[in-house]
């Protein structure tokens, strides 16, 4: 493959600054938890179930654990006293915590310091209950394997994976158009979240057939969308990969859904809620370590979202903070326990079309970055910024972007499509995307092996000037901490503030006897 000259030191060197940028978030996240990470722990443990009002039982007892200025211990921490004291199940604890006078009764012991005595208690108490919950994340994966070896890829192995999305709002509705975007080739079918649920603070239950802007991603309507790929997946004898969403406010919690309901992939990223969405930092940094620990445990691919930097600050003088950024989620994963092969890092084909040679710089960022990540399962997203109603410009904005991305094997393609600045993709739309990617897939299949750059051409240049620049970028944020860089816009110049955004009350400072086996049990593996 065509190569840009890539000054190897500087690459290390951006790697040991983001790892310290992440070490240092680290200890946040190792003296904190979040309402969201007591939330799935309940969840993984077999806590399930809504009150009559809707409201999921987790949520009623974690609340009801805050308010008693209970939750610094864990929620485990009081569930397993309760298992210990009465026997019985950790749906039953839970019940009898959140409805009805145990909690009261147990204030003084499940109230930090949590004893020695009472913790042992507690943990002994969950012992087959964790192995259970990891059972279910294991046995996941392991059928998720098993189909994909049965049913290998077929078509065009090598190039990008075909990635198109669905978003009517009714998930039965969906499930036909997956199907329907499986038979026209896609390779992954991501069921795009309705609009704003990453503000809510709880999952809702049960399968959904309204939503504005997208489906809510629930536990029930990962598992339709799973089943009807599978039917595709036998009638195609290809397997086709399921993405959703685990972002937001329960964002671990879409993580563990996922992961019992055979997810292959979920957009997940450090600093996306942070910056668009005024999730609190705080609350994202912890919350996206344990979902991300999760999704290790599920072999599940994570999308990060760097791509978004560039819709709203300009994608040539910005460049360099897609880069930055990627180097520190890549290091963020890490200390998750995840691995280069799981870490599907983004970036985007967003500089004006307008700007002469911008293709020529479109392809030195996606070279750049194949080269620095060569193992990651690189996404990469379409044109979006500067799309209008014109639909016939699109398709030809799009199919530059297909050219790109087959040039410089890029790992995963999210398809444009050429409706984009008008509606949801219909059919035929997502049809026509597809159709154009199979030709350009194919037809430039060995482009980037039959090419050279131009020494110190207008790639070559390019490619130097965002490493340097991500680089310094780097030290600048290493200098003042992630935290105080965010606050001051220096990623998509947007600015958020530490205690600032939607949930940072759900964010509490661990007790020196913080329970909670299921983490301990995922940092372990």
């Amino acid at each position: 493959m065509a190569r840009v000259p890539m000054d190897e030191a500087k690459v290390a060197r951006c790697r040991e600054l983001a790892d310290a940028i992440a070490s240092d978030v680290q200890q946040f996240i190792d003296a904190h938890t979040t309402v969201g990470v007591e939330r799935v722990t309940l969840r993984a443990l077999g806590v399930e179930g809504v009150d009559d009002q809707g409201v999921p039982l987790v949520n009623r007892l974690v609340d009801r654990l805050r308010a008693a200025g209970a939750l610094a211990d864990g929620a485990c921490a009081a569930v397993g006293l309760s298992m210990a004291r009465h026997s019985g199940t950790v749906q039953e604890a839970a019940e009898r915590l959140a409805f009805g006078p145990e909690l009261e009764a147990l204030a003084d012991a499940v109230r930090p310091p949590l004893s020695a005595d009472d913790r042992a208690s507690a943990e002994r108490a969950l012992v087959g209950v964790v192995d259970a919950a990891l059972g279910r994340i294991d046995a996941a994966r392991r059928e998720k394997e098993a189909l994909r070896a049965e049913h290998p890829r077929t078509g065009q192995p090598g190039t990008p994976l075909k990635y198109v999305i669905v978003a009517t709002g009714n998930i039965y509705d969906d499930a036909v158009q997956a199907k329907g975007a499986a038979y026209a080739g896609a390779d992954v079918v991501a069921v795009i979240r309705a609009t704003a649920q990453s503000l809510l603070d709880y999952v809702p239950e049960g399968a959904t057939t309204e939503g504005y802007g997208g489906t809510f991603a629930t536990q029930a309507n990962f598992a339709i969308i799973r089943r009807a790929l599978d039917e595709a997946t036998l009638r195609h004898d290809r397997y086709v990969m399921q993405t959703n969403y685990s972002s937001g406010l329960c964002m671990a919690e879409i993580a563990w859904m996922a992961a019992v309901e055979r997810l292959d992939m979920l957009l997940n990223d450090a600093m996306y809620g942070i910056l668009f969405r005024d999730i609190n930092m705080s609350r994202t940094f912890v919350d996206q370590y344990v979902s991300r620990r999760i999704v290790k445990r599920a072999g599940i691919v994570i999308n990060t979202g760097e791509d978004n930097y560039l819709t709203t600050a300009d994608a040539v003088e910005r460049a360099h903070t897609v880069l930055a950024s990627q180097f520190i989620n890549e290091a963020f994963a890490h200390r998750a326990g995840l691995p280069d092969e799981l870490l599907g890092l983004g970036h985007a084909f967003e500089i004006n079309p307008a700007i002469e040679d911008s293709f020529l710089l479109e392809l030195a960022q996606a070279q750049l970055v194949r080269q620095i990540f060569p193992r990651h399962p690189i996404k990469w997203m379409p044109p979006t910024k500067f799309k209008t109603g014109d639909i016939m410009q699109s398709h030809v904005h799009d199919m530059m972007f297909n050219l790109a991305g087959v040039t410089t094997d890029q790992s995963i393609q999210l398809l444009g499509m050429f409706s984009e600045a008008i509606h949801n993709p219909l059919l035929m739309d997502r049809y026509l995307s597809l159709k154009a990617a199979k030709y350009a897939f194919g037809a430039a299949r060995h482009l980037g092996d039959e090419i050279s750059f131009k020494p110190d051409g207008i790639i070559e240049t390019r490619a130097r000037q965002v490493l340097d620049e991500a680089v310094e970028l780097l030290h600048e944020v290493q200098a003042k901490s992630i935290w105080t860089a965010i606050s001051e816009g220096v990623f998509a110049d947007v600015k958020r503030t530490k205690t600032g955004g939607k949930g940072f009350a759900g964010v509490v400072a661990r007790a020196p006897g913080y329970l909670n086996p299921f983490l301990t049990a995922l940092e372990r593996t």
